[in-house]
């Protein structure tokens, strides 16, 4: 696996837990922003509610399906779980890397519905 991909599966698995201690903070520019909506887009609002989750989530799991880089953009596909019960969500998060720190991300996510028409399912 390369340096960036590793970086990016163990920032994420990180998170899920709520441990974004300096080291994971490491991962970072000092230029980073992030394009999710529902928070300022500087990396301290991002952190701080991902630490929320985590706390309102502990048994939150996410399992990746493909992570993939192409240049100095890496995307992973996951399946989030907020608990052992819930359906969870398909998640694509992409970050852009300049010199192996995360720079800039996105996160798209769709929830799994109960009945699906689709039988092959979102995985």
């Amino acid at each position: 696996m390369s340096k960036r991909k590793e970086i990016v599966s163990s920032f994420l698995l990180s998170a899920a837990k709520g441990d974004l201690t300096s080291s994971v903070r490491d991962y970072f520019s000092e230029k980073f922003f992030h394009h999710n909506p529902y928070f300022k887009h500087d990396a301290e609002s991002l952190f701080s509610a991902m630490v929320d989750s985590a706390v309102k989530n502990p048994n939150k799991q996410i399992h990746f399906k493909h992570i993939l880089e192409e240049e100095n953009i890496v995307m992973s596909y996951s399946h989030i779980k907020q608990n052992e019960t819930d359906r969870g969500a398909a998640v694509c998060h992409i970050f852009r890397f300049e010199n192996n720190k995360i720079v800039e991300m996105w996160d798209v996510g769709q929830l799994i519905p109960e009945n699906m028409l689709n039988e092959m399912g979102m995985f």
